[in-house]
């Protein structure tokens, strides 16, 4: 087993992976801005394991000097030992004391392992990987660093007796909700980017990116968007927070009919006046999603500490766990 450094999209398409690997999109090279590209490849010259790395622009963790592993895949473990080692060194080599991963280079983009399965098949934009990947990382040395679920609420009629109060209490103070209908999108996704950068700073690992990044990401699912499963959260003219839903479109390349959706994303900006509103958001999004034919909600891949599990609790199951990992680097 050789190690091979792809430095370039191009150097990447000249390798052949393993047909056991998921497919690798070089063109992620490029757009994800990848520091370095290692494959770790066998004698007959095939692929058996990869990931990217960043040491540039990574999020801040505590008082390291962080470096991110991800676009992580191995067919074995032992290419994996090889790969990971080959990583490690190199983090090393950049003055790196940590590492985190899988992680494609900041939480924006995918990240994760699943570390507990459900008999639930996999939702749209969900982690997906083998069981075997994150026990590679841990025999590498790693330990969990943050721990995220999902949860499934099968009764969307269902009620939180807390909602009628916070929905007074927010009337008085001017905040009003409504759907995105009629809505351009589009134009939205501007104020709903400056309540993300906003209500987000304080979110573990959190890195900034610039609205047309942000834009990107969003245009690719906004054909499939119900505007009724955007919430737009205002005070007067101002956005103060949001619910982002869309539909599981995993469900429809599975060929079985869209009886589910996925709260996304939900973002209140830090103002006490605003207590509740998260609350309210989500409770809104059950009422429309049953109104439009959905019969499920998934409450996608939240933060274990975050308070998005208070509000999920009072609805919703948890079907599946993933775990981030990290390990510190000695010089």
């Amino acid at each position: 087993m050789k190690i091979v450094v792809a430095h370039s999209s191009e150097k990447r398409e000249t390798l052949v992976d393993s047909a056991a690997l998921p497919p690798f999109d070089a063109s992620q090279i490029d757009h994800h801005d990848v520091d370095l590209h290692l494959c770790a490849v066998s004698e007959s010259g095939e692929v058996q394991a990869y990931c990217s790395l960043w040491w540039k622009k990574v999020p801040l963790f505590a008082a390291h000097t962080v470096g991110v592993i991800g676009h992580y895949a191995s067919t074995d473990d032992a290419p994996s030992c090889a790969l990971l080692d080959a990583a490690l060194d190199s983090l090393r080599r950049h003055d790196c004391t940590v590492a985190i991963g899988p992680m494609d280079g900041n939480t924006w983009r995918h990240y994760r392992f699943v570390t507990e399965l459900s008999a639930e098949p996999p939702f749209f934009l969900e982690p997906a990987n083998p069981l075997e990947w994150p026990l590679q990382f841990e025999r590498a040395g790693f330990k969990p660093l943050a721990e995220y679920f999902s949860a499934l609420n099968t009764n969307l009629a269902l009620e939180d007796e807390r909602i009628a109060r916070h929905t007074a209490r927010l009337a008085e103070r001017g905040v009003k909700i409504r759907p995105a209908e009629g809505e351009n999108l589009e134009e939205q996704l501007g104020r709903i980017y400056n309540v993300s950068r906003v209500a987000f700073t304080q979110n573990f690992l959190y890195t900034e990116i610039p609205e047309s990044a942000f834009r990107a990401q969003y245009a690719k699912i906004l054909p499939h968007v119900h505007p009724e499963l955007v919430l737009l959260a205002e005070c007067g003219a101002e956005l103060v927070g949001y619910l982002f839903a869309i539909p599981d479109l995993a469900q429809a390349a599975r060929g079985v009919p869209v009886d589910t959706f996925l709260i996304k994303t939900v973002a209140i900006l830090p103002n006490p006046d605003l207590r509740g509103l998260g609350s309210v958001l989500v409770a809104r999004a059950h009422q429309q999603g049953l109104r439009i034919g959905f019969r499920r909600c998934i409450h996608a891949l939240m933060h274990e500490n975050n308070v998005s599990r208070n509000i999920s609790g009072h609805y919703a199951k948890t079907m599946r766990r993933y775990t981030l990992f990290s390990r510190e680097i000695s010089s």
